[in-house]
């Protein structure tokens, strides 16, 4: 199976094109860059440099949140586009699960963590496991506060907290997770599209493109502050929308 898979759910711009379990060409950047501008031309070069045409590929692999709100609809409405217009396979992966595939051979329970703001993060708990060779999602995602999944944490043995965001609740990890660690290989802390493409390779493909979605797990700013300010001191209609 010949896979393009995206990931723009951060800073990080990857794409790669992968076949089976080989690496045909893979392309990041962590520069700072509008993704709407470079996407399209980093998929291009890639196509280009590995000699193949879209209609040559299989499947379309994409990093589906959480992350970027702006990253994710880019790189979503890209996926989408291409998988309907070459009418290919379309397959979402969490942004999460994808950070966590990095760390080979890692033992334990793998928190990838995503900085959400006013201590809050985007995360979720991952394991290998090797007689099946597949990642398993022991927690689910979430948008939840860094003090509350770290006491969520502490009934776990081994944890291994992985992504750029770490370095800024270390303090904070430290203290809760004493016994905890904290990736310190670069290559790790960032996506990898490669990944995506093998995680995505065994999944099932979506049954309807037009009504895929990023997953946010969480509304934009402007949209909970527009429900607080129109509930009228009724929190349970924030609720129930």
């Amino acid at each position: 199976m010949r896979i393009l898979a995206i990931d723009t759910s951060n800073q990080t711009l990857s794409v790669a094109v992968c076949e089976d379990n080989k690496i045909l060409g893979e392309f990041t950047s962590t520069v700072k860059k509008n993704h709407s501008i470079t996407l399209m031309p980093a998929i291009t070069e890639l196509m280009t440099v590995c000699q193949l045409k879209p209609q040559e590929l299989d499947r379309i692999v994409v990093a589906q949140g959480p992350g970027s709100y702006t990253g994710l609809r880019i790189g979503v409405t890209t996926a989408k586009t291409l998988a309907y217009t070459l009418k290919k396979e379309l397959v979402g992966i969490s942004s999460l699960k994808v950070l966590a595939a990095n760390c080979i051979n890692i033992s334990g329970l793998i928190v990838p963590v995503f900085d959400a703001r006013r201590n809050n993060v985007y995360t979720g708990a991952y394991t290998f496991n090797k007689e099946t060779e597949a990642w398993e999602t022991i927690i689910s995602d979430r948008h939840i506060s860094m003090s509350d999944w770290l006491k969520q944490l502490q009934s776990y043995p081994a944890v291994y907290f992985v992504g750029e965001d770490i370095e800024k609740f270390r303090e904070q990890i430290e203290q809760e997770l004493p016994d905890s660690s904290l990736n310190t290989y670069p290559q790790w802390q960032i996506p990898s599209s490669a990944a995506a493409a093998f995680l995505g390779a065994v999944e099932e493909p979506v049954e309807e493109i037009h009504t895929f979605l990023p997953d946010y797990l969480k509304r934009v700013e402007a949209e909970e502050n527009w429900l607080k300010e129109h509930s009228m001191g009724d929190e349970s209609y924030v609720e129930k929308i």
